[in-house]
């Protein structure tokens, strides 16, 4: 019996395909396998989609911020360029996934970690997308705040930046709690203006610090090779854990892609150049505050403050624009899945976002951002080794353990295939707990280079280790199967 349909690369569900899971209690309008219709991302659409998310203040500040711990602009630029590159392989690799089987993280991760076991993982990425929910916000709540200061006497009003940050955090969590399927047009247009703004404000930059050789002159810090890569490898887990969030739920945009082609193309050419692009911006700019100000400042809302009202109004438009589009796409369609994820046929999309905007504020962007030893040391070398040992899961099991076979219909069935014992696949728990703990064990012996590369490491190891325990699982499916429940582009023609 065909219960899915392959053409061009794509898999979706037969009529009788369909028939089967729509009243499962696993299934619901956001977490089903999609359409051919709705296979409609080009590559524009997905490069546009990683220039709205990059250019985004988190960029800057990481950029910005490893000039404050004593790298010069080559050496932070090279820091996050390779960081991206390297992140760019498992987001391609899981995106190829999404891509062919139409499927949402959530719906991904049960493959991995069962029909229940899978709240782990899309739980973890949530709590993640929460921290860095709260993170834009408090960013451009101090950027309102910094507004209101400069234009009117918003200082004398007690708790203002406080009163700032709550009133940008309510309107974020209002436009995610619309949906995303206005995710696309946003993108659409944002990222155009987010790059003609951010070309505006290197070229004031380069103006005000008197051209490139007084702003980009200043030294590195460290006066030896071992200084600097004590720094350089957390910078570069640091950088690497930047976007290892959408490495791991890159398939809630990549189930819309057109073709493999398209996702692929618009995702090599736009995240690692644009993230390069906007860290030098960054780079500069707090180069350029050493020369006026005699110090690098990588806050933006204090470089703003010092400008005129008018352009503090433009500044500050810029920056809403940058958070509103990075925190609907990257921060809240994974919380607000895995949300959904819990209780399909009572829980939606919108119950998702306000619950992810509730656990930004339980997360005290305030205190991850009070300096950048907690921003690049606390919070994403620690996510990072978490995040790392579930993509080199994901990645095992779709490559290396299932060689990309895939029965959609039994993703949806409560005690089907992929349930494995009591809906929790333990290979994919003990697989992420060692690699979890050897890192930390490490960082607990004295062993700081395996926790400094922690991202990296548990990735490894929990790709070999998933491999290993799940070699001859019941679960897999030979070509024969495989070829039983498929019907392909060239039998479908046959049939009708």
């Amino acid at each position: 019996m065909k219960t899915q349909l392959e053409e061009n690369g794509i898999v979706t569900l037969t009529q009788e395909g369909v028939n089967q899971i729509k009243d499962s209690p696993l299934y619901n309008e956001g977490l089903r396998p999609t359409t051919k219709e709705e296979h409609n991302w080009t590559g524009y659409n997905f490069a546009s989609l990683w220039i709205g998310m990059a250019i985004c203040l988190p960029t800057y500040s990481l950029a910005a911020g490893l000039i404050s711990l004593g790298m010069n602009w080559w050496q932070a630029i090279g820091t996050i360029v390779l960081g991206n590159l390297i992140v760019l392989i498992p987001i391609l690799l899981n995106a190829h996934a999404g891509t062919k089987y139409g499927i949402p993280y959530p719906v991904y991760a049960r493959l991995w970690f069962g029909s229940k076991g899978a709240h782990i993982p899309s739980m973890a990425r949530a709590i993640v997308a929460a921290g860095w929910f709260g993170i834009n916000c408090w960013f451009g709540g101090a950027a309102v705040d910094t507004l209101l200061v400069a234009m009117t006497g918003w200082e004398n009003v007690p708790g203002h930046l406080a009163i700032a940050f709550i009133g940008f955090w309510a309107l974020n969590v209002w436009i995610s709690y619309r949906g995303p399927e206005a995710i696309k047009k946003m993108e659409f247009w944002a990222a155009p203006t987010l790059l003609v703004m951010a070309l505006a404000l290197l070229a004031w930059a380069l103006s005000s610090a008197g051209g490139w050789g007084p702003m980009l002159s200043a030294p590195s810090k460290f006066t030896s090779a071992g200084d600097f890569l004590k720094v350089f490898f957390p910078a570069l887990t640091g950088a690497i854990a930047f976007w290892s969030t959408l490495a791991l739920n890159i398939p809630d945009f990549c189930r819309y892609a057109k073709s493999q082609r398209a996702q692929i193309i618009g995702q090599t050419t736009s995240l690692p150049t644009t993230m390069g692009f906007f860290s030098f911006i960054g780079v500069a700019v707090a180069s350029a505050t050493v020369v006026l100000y005699g110090e690098a400042i990588w806050d933006p809302a204090a470089i703003l403050a010092k400008f005129s009202p008018f352009v503090i109004f433009l500044g500050t438009l810029g920056i809403i624009l940058a958070t509103v589009t990075t925190n609907v796409a990257a921060n809240v369609v994974a919380p607000a899945r895995a949300i959904e994820n819990l209780w399909p046929r009572k829980l939606t999309f919108g119950m998702g976002a306000i619950i992810t905007g509730l656990a930004a504020l339980l997360m005290q962007p305030w205190y991850l951002l009070e300096n950048f030893g907690n921003y690049i040391f606390l919070w994403l070398g620690s996510y990072g080794a978490l995040l790392g040992p579930i993509d080199g899961i994901a990645i095992a099991d779709y490559w290396m353990v299932r060689k990309q076979r895939i029965d959609l219909v039994e993703l949806y069935r409560p005690n089907g295939r992929y349930s494995y014992s009591g809906g929790i696949n333990k290979a994919a728990v003990w697989a992420l707990l060692i690699g979890i703990a050897i890192p930390i064990g490490c960082k607990a012996a004295g062993l700081t280079f395996v926790w400094d590369n922690a991202w990296t490491i548990g990735l490894l190891i929990s790709l070999f280790a998933y491999t290993w325990l799940m070699r001859s699982d019941a679960s897999l499916i030979d070509a024969s199967h495989y070829n039983r429940i498929t019907s392909t582009e060239a039998q479908a023609s046959m049939a009708s």
